[in-house]
């Protein structure tokens, strides 16, 4: 970012950028290149496009692709017509991705060639107009002659720091998605001090591997871009070309989540690439196991920074430091850690039964007051009273419930579950993810879940869904045993199944639900 600039909405980093080096690249995907120059020009169109399609400040356009340049022009152009983009899941089935267009009211859809089949199967409330990345398909217009057909003019209207810019949906591991509505003023409580802490600059080239509709794809490619740096794009996640693309374009920064990390691992190559001109690689988004964090370190040589937050935070609220990662060391007891707050970020840990902060050490539910907390669950205020629950100040300003459940120490925070996941056995609270974590160092196991199932004594007990490692065995009494050698006995698995996978969501966060539902049928609920 420019010295002494001070951006006030999305529009400004196109608009400064084509003007101080307009001639650089901002998006590369493949063999297609945006310049600062273009990706300011393109935006001036849509934005036209969409006022004369009737869309309106405040509409939702929403976006349906893989990762492409065009969604990147679709956020600024919207923004520069006051309207908000929402991303769409292209993993969901077409019945979940009707749900959030029309959940949205989406007056217009850009949509990739890939998942026309899909629009074709999707009912609405109200049709959309649909626009196609690329050229016309199907009597449907597309992207460019779409572009072409309007003046490169921007309209300047005002964007102000309370505007909604852009609509994020919750991952939905249980019921059904929320639309998570953030600001311009969110999105630049995050950048302003990101940028810095993860060692962003104007000589960055930041990979873009994470998919856009999550706020680790979507969000860490305006870091790149606020910081007047380069974004290389994958078109999705693919090991192979995650490595190709470090080494052929010098990339320097990248975000990847812990399932890719450990694939990467396995990936042939990973020992002959060449990571030198990386500063930086930030991780997050869902639990990280030593063993995983301990190969990358070593099969990298790269610094890696850990974060935490979620998709109503605008992102990461929380940094873990190169220095603080020490295995081996004095200080391995933070590999554990998400890290201290963020610039700006406030954190507390609440008891989530009293609603009385927890001392030191004391598991409780994350509380986080900034100005990254999402301004509201569209269209369902009751949701968000009840995420807000002591209400928010003439600032906006208020503590937001977080549904994580972790601990404080010595100012860092410690995840441990999430608080919906927690398992109440004999009336001790049991969160799995420490359970995981020891099962995880065992060498049978490959990928673990731990739940909690029904008990006629003790209301529910801890059962460990494993994947078997290749080539090794390991029976239920020796994989309890191992428990027992490292937690209180209390805490360990009292069964193990075995399956083929364990369900995760996009971000790699594991459908504890999904996995639950089958040992809990017939009952009314999920506890006991």
């Amino acid at each position: 970012m420019p010295e002494n600039q001070q951006f006030r909405s999305i529009p400004d980093i196109s608009r400064t950028f084509a003007e101080t080096h307009g001639d650089k690249a901002a998006l590369i995907c493949g063999d297609q290149r945006r310049s600062y120059a273009e990706l300011n020009s393109d935006s001036n169109r849509i934005a036209q496009a969409l006022i004369a399609a009737g869309v309106e400040p405040g509409d939702r356009v929403a976006f349906l692709d893989k990762n492409v340049p065009e969604y990147f022009t679709l956020i600024f152009g919207a923004a520069k017509a006051r309207a908000v983009t929402v991303a769409v899941n292209w993993r969901l089935a077409p019945p979940e991705m009707a749900y959030i267009l029309n959940h949205s009211r989406v007056k217009l859809l850009v949509v990739g060639r890939e998942f026309l089949g899909h629009l074709d199967e999707m009912e609405f409330e109200t049709e959309p107009q649909v626009v196609v990345v690329g050229s016309e398909a199907g009597g449907r217009q597309g992207f460019a002659d779409w572009l072409d057909a309007h003046e490169d003019i921007d309209p300047e209207l005002p964007c102000e720091w309370e505007d909604t810019c852009y609509q994020l949906y919750t991952s939905g591991t249980t019921g059904l998605p929320k639309g998570v509505e953030l600001t311009n003023r969110n999105f630049f409580g995050m950048l302003s001090g990101a940028s810095k802490a993860w060692n962003f600059d104007e000589e960055s080239i930041n990979l873009v591997a994470m998919p856009l509709f999550h706020i680790a794809g979507s969000g860490w490619g305006l870091v790149g871009l606020y910081s007047g740096g380069t974004n290389v794009l994958l078109r999705e996640v693919d090991p192979s070309e995650i490595l190709k693309a470090i080494q052929s374009h010098r990339i320097t920064n990248a975000l990847l989540v812990p399932a890719v990390l450990q694939i990467l691992l396995a990936t042939p190559g990973i020992e002959a690439t060449d990571f030198s001109s990386v500063r930086s690689i930030i991780y997050g988004a869902s639990p990280i196991t030593e063993e995983v964090l301990v190969g990358a370190m070593r099969a990298t040589g790269v610094p890696l920074l850990q974060v935490y937050g979620a998709t109503e935070t605008t992102g990461a609220i929380t940094l873990l430091r190169a220095e603080d990662h020490d295995p081996g060391g004095p200080r391995a007891h933070l590999l554990r850690s998400a890290g201290q707050p963020s610039v700006g970020v406030e954190l507390r840990i609440v008891d989530p039964n009293s609603m009385k902060d927890c001392p030191e050490g004391e598991v409780g539910e994350v509380w986080t007051r900034s100005h990254q907390n999402l301004k509201a669950y569209y269209a369902d205020p009751e949701a968000t009273l009840a995420v807000y629950p002591e209400g928010r100040d003439a600032d906006g300003l208020g503590w937001l419930r977080t549904g994580d459940a972790g601990y404080l120490r010595d100012g860092y925070l410690f995840i441990h579950d999430r608080v919906k996941d927690m398992i109440v056995s004999g009336a001790e609270n049991i969160y799995p993810a420490e359970i995981e974590n020891a099962l995880m160092d065992h060498p049978a196991v490959s990928d673990v879940a731990v739940i909690g199932v029904p008990d006629e004594k003790w209301g529910e007990t801890v059962k460990a869904v494993i994947v078997p490692a290749s080539g090794e065995e390991a029976s239920d009494a020796e994989l309890i045993a191992w428990c027992r050698e490292r937690l209180a006995h209390f805490k360990c698995p009292t069964s193990v199944d075995r399956v083929e996978g364990i369900p995760r969501n996009p971000s790699g966060k594991i459908l504890k639900t999904e996995l639950r539902a089958p040992y809990w049928e017939g009952r009314e609920r999920m506890v006991n």
